[in-house]
Protein backbone atom coordinates (compact mmCIF):
# COMPACT_ATOMS: atom_id res chain seq x y z
CA UNK A 1 0.00 0.00 0.00
CA UNK A 2 0.84 3.33 -0.54
CA UNK A 3 1.48 6.06 2.65
CA UNK A 4 -1.92 7.64 2.90
CA UNK A 5 -3.88 4.35 2.93
CA UNK A 6 -1.68 3.02 5.38
CA UNK A 7 -2.17 5.98 7.56
CA UNK A 8 -6.38 5.67 7.32
CA UNK A 9 -6.20 1.98 7.75
CA UNK A 10 -3.88 3.05 11.29
CA UNK A 11 -6.12 5.73 12.09
CA UNK A 12 -9.37 3.47 11.44
CA UNK A 13 -7.72 0.78 13.54
CA UNK A 14 -6.97 2.54 16.74
CA UNK A 15 -10.86 4.20 16.49
CA UNK A 16 -11.78 0.97 16.07
CA UNK A 17 -10.17 0.29 19.62
CA UNK A 18 -11.68 2.77 20.95
CA UNK A 19 -15.15 1.51 19.69
CA UNK A 20 -14.53 -2.13 21.00
CA UNK A 21 -13.58 -0.41 24.39
CA UNK A 22 -16.71 1.71 24.85
CA UNK A 23 -18.81 -1.42 24.14
CA UNK A 24 -17.09 -3.39 26.79
CA UNK A 25 -17.95 -0.44 29.77
CA UNK A 26 -14.62 1.01 29.31
CA UNK A 27 -14.50 3.96 26.94
CA UNK A 28 -11.33 5.74 26.40
CA UNK A 29 -11.07 9.22 27.40
CA UNK A 30 -11.56 11.55 24.10
CA UNK A 31 -7.77 12.57 24.50
CA UNK A 32 -6.56 8.80 24.14
CA UNK A 33 -8.37 8.46 21.18
CA UNK A 34 -7.50 11.23 19.31
CA UNK A 35 -3.62 11.03 20.08
CA UNK A 36 -4.11 7.29 19.88
CA UNK A 37 -5.38 7.46 16.51
CA UNK A 38 -2.67 10.28 15.34
CA UNK A 39 0.35 8.18 16.56
CA UNK A 40 -1.56 4.64 14.92
CA UNK A 41 -1.65 6.54 11.52
CA UNK A 42 2.06 7.92 11.96
CA UNK A 43 3.17 4.78 13.17
CA UNK A 44 1.59 3.03 10.09
CA UNK A 45 4.23 4.42 8.26
CA UNK A 46 7.22 3.66 9.94
CA UNK A 47 8.08 -0.03 8.52
CA UNK A 48 8.76 1.46 5.21
CA UNK A 49 11.99 2.85 7.11
CA UNK A 50 14.23 0.00 5.03
CA UNK A 51 13.19 1.79 2.19
CA UNK A 52 14.92 4.93 0.93
CA UNK A 53 11.92 6.06 -1.06
CA UNK A 54 9.36 5.64 1.22
CA UNK A 55 7.27 8.70 2.83
CA UNK A 56 8.97 8.07 6.04
CA UNK A 57 12.39 8.97 4.29
CA UNK A 58 11.22 12.29 3.58
CA UNK A 59 9.81 13.47 6.62
CA UNK A 60 12.51 14.05 8.46
CA UNK A 61 14.94 15.12 6.06
CA UNK A 62 19.12 13.77 6.05
CA UNK A 63 18.20 12.19 9.30
CA UNK A 64 15.36 9.98 7.86
CA UNK A 65 17.24 9.47 4.92
CA UNK A 66 20.39 7.97 6.33
CA UNK A 67 18.01 6.31 9.15
CA UNK A 68 16.37 4.33 6.26
CA UNK A 69 19.79 3.41 4.31
CA UNK A 70 20.84 1.85 7.90
CA UNK A 71 17.96 0.42 8.68
CA UNK A 72 17.55 -0.99 5.01
CA UNK A 73 21.42 -2.81 5.41
CA UNK A 74 20.63 -3.81 8.39
CA UNK A 75 17.16 -5.61 7.21
CA UNK A 76 18.99 -7.29 4.64
CA UNK A 77 21.96 -8.85 6.76
CA UNK A 78 19.16 -9.86 8.83
CA UNK A 79 17.48 -11.60 6.05
CA UNK A 80 20.68 -12.86 4.34
CA UNK A 81 21.53 -14.22 8.14
CA UNK A 82 18.33 -16.03 8.64
CA UNK A 83 16.79 -17.15 5.31
CA UNK A 84 15.98 -20.68 4.60
CA UNK A 85 16.63 -22.88 1.22
CA UNK A 86 13.52 -21.97 0.11
CA UNK A 87 13.35 -18.43 0.93
CA UNK A 88 14.29 -16.29 -2.35
CA UNK A 89 17.90 -14.30 -3.14
CA UNK A 90 17.34 -10.47 -2.48
CA UNK A 91 19.38 -7.51 -3.28
CA UNK A 92 17.90 -5.20 -0.20
CA UNK A 93 16.04 -5.28 2.78
CA UNK A 94 12.52 -3.88 1.89
CA UNK A 95 9.62 -6.04 3.15
CA UNK A 96 11.88 -7.90 5.61
CA UNK A 97 12.57 -7.42 8.98
CA UNK A 98 10.51 -4.07 9.63
CA UNK A 99 7.57 -5.62 8.04
CA UNK A 100 7.16 -8.80 10.97
CA UNK A 101 5.35 -8.92 14.16
CA UNK A 102 8.32 -9.08 16.03
CA UNK A 103 9.63 -6.06 15.07
CA UNK A 104 6.41 -4.48 15.97
CA UNK A 105 6.15 -5.60 19.57
CA UNK A 106 9.83 -4.01 19.96
CA UNK A 107 9.37 -0.89 18.78
CA UNK A 108 6.04 -0.05 20.61
CA UNK A 109 7.45 -1.91 23.78
CA UNK A 110 10.59 0.56 23.59
CA UNK A 111 8.53 3.44 22.73
CA UNK A 112 6.41 2.33 26.16
CA UNK A 113 9.76 2.07 27.70
CA UNK A 114 11.06 5.82 26.38
CA UNK A 115 7.33 7.17 27.83
CA UNK A 116 7.94 5.86 31.23
CA UNK A 117 11.60 6.38 31.70
CA UNK A 118 12.43 9.66 30.17
CA UNK A 119 9.40 11.77 31.42
CA UNK A 120 8.17 14.31 29.52
CA UNK A 121 10.69 15.13 27.38
CA UNK A 122 10.27 11.36 25.81
CA UNK A 123 6.70 11.42 25.53
CA UNK A 124 6.72 15.04 23.40
CA UNK A 125 9.31 13.02 21.36
CA UNK A 126 7.42 9.83 20.62
CA UNK A 127 4.59 12.73 19.85
CA UNK A 128 6.19 14.22 17.89
CA UNK A 129 7.77 12.16 15.45
CA UNK A 130 4.24 10.63 14.79
CA UNK A 131 2.45 13.59 14.31
CA UNK A 132 4.61 14.68 11.72
CA UNK A 133 4.28 11.43 10.39
CA UNK A 134 0.57 11.49 10.81
CA UNK A 135 0.76 14.77 8.79
CA UNK A 136 2.90 13.33 5.83
CA UNK A 137 0.39 10.24 5.34
CA UNK A 138 -3.43 11.92 6.23
CA UNK A 139 -2.61 15.08 4.90
CA UNK A 140 -0.22 14.00 1.84
CA UNK A 141 -0.86 16.64 -0.62
CA UNK A 142 -0.93 19.96 1.61
CA UNK A 143 2.61 18.66 2.87
CA UNK A 144 4.27 17.71 -0.12
CA UNK A 145 3.46 21.33 -1.35
CA UNK A 146 4.85 22.90 1.91
CA UNK A 147 7.71 23.13 3.70
CA UNK A 148 9.52 20.60 5.99
CA UNK A 149 10.22 23.32 8.60
CA UNK A 150 6.11 24.07 8.66
CA UNK A 151 5.36 20.42 9.15
CA UNK A 152 8.00 20.09 11.36
CA UNK A 153 6.51 23.29 13.50
CA UNK A 154 3.11 21.92 13.31
CA UNK A 155 4.11 18.19 14.64
CA UNK A 156 5.96 19.96 17.53
CA UNK A 157 3.11 22.56 18.13
CA UNK A 158 0.81 19.85 18.38
CA UNK A 159 2.77 17.55 20.40
CA UNK A 160 3.07 20.47 23.25
CA UNK A 161 -0.54 21.03 23.25
CA UNK A 162 -1.89 17.40 23.55
CA UNK A 163 0.90 16.38 25.87
CA UNK A 164 -0.76 19.20 27.90
CA UNK A 165 -4.56 18.05 27.17
CA UNK A 166 -3.18 14.41 28.36
CA UNK A 167 -1.49 15.55 31.76
CA UNK A 168 -4.91 16.84 32.69
CA UNK A 169 -6.36 14.09 35.50
CA UNK A 170 -8.81 12.51 33.78
CA UNK A 171 -7.78 13.08 30.75
CA UNK A 172 -5.98 9.34 29.74
CA UNK A 173 -2.21 9.84 30.52
CA UNK A 174 -2.98 6.44 33.10
CA UNK A 175 -4.99 5.22 30.99
CA UNK A 176 -5.18 1.31 31.14
CA UNK A 177 -1.92 1.59 33.38
CA UNK A 178 -3.10 3.15 36.80
CA UNK A 179 0.20 1.90 38.89
CA UNK A 180 2.43 5.28 39.65
CA UNK A 181 4.74 5.80 37.23
CA UNK A 182 3.08 3.72 34.52
CA UNK A 183 1.93 7.32 32.92
CA UNK A 184 1.93 6.91 29.19
CA UNK A 185 2.77 3.53 29.02
CA UNK A 186 -0.08 3.25 26.66
CA UNK A 187 1.55 5.03 23.91
CA UNK A 188 3.62 1.78 22.58
CA UNK A 189 0.20 0.42 21.81
CA UNK A 190 -0.96 1.91 19.09
CA UNK A 191 2.58 2.10 17.69
CA UNK A 192 2.38 -2.04 17.66
CA UNK A 193 -1.02 -1.31 15.88
CA UNK A 194 0.25 0.59 13.34
CA UNK A 195 2.81 -1.09 12.23
CA UNK A 196 0.73 -4.70 12.11
CA UNK A 197 -1.93 -2.72 9.83
CA UNK A 198 0.78 -1.26 7.66
CA UNK A 199 2.32 -5.20 7.34
CA UNK A 200 -1.36 -6.48 6.70
CA UNK A 201 -2.08 -3.93 4.31
CA UNK A 202 0.99 -4.88 2.81
CA UNK A 203 0.09 -8.63 2.69
CA UNK A 204 -3.04 -7.76 0.38
CA UNK A 205 -0.88 -6.76 -2.07
CA UNK A 206 1.11 -8.87 -5.04
CA UNK A 207 4.07 -9.27 -3.09
CA UNK A 208 3.07 -10.61 0.25
CA UNK A 209 4.28 -9.32 3.80
CA UNK A 210 6.80 -11.74 6.15
CA UNK A 211 4.53 -11.00 9.23
CA UNK A 212 5.35 -14.40 10.84
CA UNK A 213 9.05 -13.85 10.30
CA UNK A 214 10.96 -15.54 12.53
CA UNK A 215 8.44 -18.41 12.74
CA UNK A 216 9.23 -20.91 9.87
CA UNK A 217 6.91 -22.01 7.30
CA UNK A 218 8.23 -25.11 5.16
CA UNK A 219 11.14 -23.92 3.84
CA UNK A 220 10.76 -21.25 4.33
CA UNK A 221 11.32 -18.40 6.78
CA UNK A 222 10.44 -15.27 5.08
CA UNK A 223 7.12 -16.87 3.93
CA UNK A 224 5.25 -13.86 1.85
CA UNK A 225 1.63 -14.34 3.88
CA UNK A 226 -1.49 -12.92 1.99
CA UNK A 227 -4.71 -14.10 0.62
CA UNK A 228 -4.84 -16.06 -2.78
CA UNK A 229 -3.25 -14.46 -5.32
CA UNK A 230 -6.48 -13.67 -7.08
CA UNK A 231 -7.53 -11.46 -4.18
CA UNK A 232 -4.52 -9.32 -4.35
CA UNK A 233 -3.74 -5.97 -5.65
CA UNK A 234 -0.69 -3.56 -7.24
CA UNK A 235 0.59 -0.78 -4.34
CA UNK A 236 -1.68 2.44 -5.56
CA UNK A 237 -3.89 0.62 -8.14
CA UNK A 238 -7.84 1.69 -7.90
CA UNK A 239 -8.57 -1.09 -5.74
CA UNK A 240 -6.44 0.82 -3.00
CA UNK A 241 -7.24 4.59 -4.25
CA UNK A 242 -11.14 3.73 -4.97
CA UNK A 243 -12.32 1.04 -2.89
CA UNK A 244 -9.82 1.05 0.47
CA UNK A 245 -9.61 3.97 1.30
CA UNK A 246 -13.29 5.10 1.47
CA UNK A 247 -13.91 2.19 3.37
CA UNK A 248 -11.27 3.24 5.84
CA UNK A 249 -12.43 6.74 6.13
CA UNK A 250 -15.93 5.08 6.64
CA UNK A 251 -15.03 2.85 9.43
CA UNK A 252 -13.15 5.66 11.62
CA UNK A 253 -15.81 7.59 11.40
CA UNK A 254 -18.26 4.95 12.30
CA UNK A 255 -15.90 3.41 15.01
CA UNK A 256 -14.88 7.39 16.05
CA UNK A 257 -18.98 7.91 16.86
CA UNK A 258 -19.25 4.62 18.61
CA UNK A 259 -16.00 4.79 21.03
CA UNK A 260 -17.38 8.25 21.82
CA UNK A 261 -20.56 6.84 22.52
CA UNK A 262 -22.31 8.70 20.38
CA UNK A 263 -24.34 5.85 18.16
Amino acid sequence: MMGPAHSLSGAAAWLGVGAAAAAAGHTMPWPVLVVGALITAGAALAPDLDHKAATISRAFGPVSKTLCEIVDKLSFAVYKATRKPGDPRRTGGHRTLTHTWLWAVLIGGGASLVAITAGRWGVLAILFVHLVLAVEGLLWRAARVSSDVLVWLLGATSAWILAGVLDQPGNGADWLFTAPGQEYLWLGLPIVLGALVHDIGDALTVSGCPILWPIPLGRKRWYPIGPPKGMRFRAGSWVELKVLMPVFMLLGGVGGASALNLI
